[in-house]
């Protein structure tokens, strides 16, 4: 499966960088597991980042942030076989879950629901 891992990425650090790669290692550390399983992880910010970077963004949160941070997911979610939304309050993880249930994809909530690939 190809699994999009949901979770804070902005929420809760005022758009500080440092919280910001806190918030995104949380993403990443369970990227390696998911691979370990025999799916392929992703993260929309792996897909989001350069193209805001190559776009011209000067600080996070700007209209060229906003113009691809979030669509980016939601089309990444069309490829998508599942979710996985790990902990956290984040509006936009939510938005990917609810979009991912309207899209008939499996959502899991914890690493260890996600089975082995056979």
């Amino acid at each position: 499966m190809l699994i999009l891992i949901a979770g804070p990425y902005r929420s809760g650090t005022n758009n500080d960088p440092k919280r910001i790669k806190i918030n995104m290692d949380r993403l990443e550390s369970v990227a390696l597991p998911i691979f370990r399983k025999g799916h392929i992880p992703m993260i929309g910010e792996w897909v989001a980042n350069p193209l805001i970077e190559l776009a011209g963004s000067k600080e996070v949160g700007d209209d060229i942030f906003n113009e691809i941070q979030y669509p980016t997911a939601h089309r990444l979610l069309t490829k998508c076989d599942a979710v996985l939304r790990i902990e956290g309050a984040s509006k936009g993880a939510d938005q990917d879950v609810e979009i991912a249930k309207k899209l008939g994809l499996k959502v899991y909530y914890d690493l260890k629901e996600i089975p082995d690939a056979k």
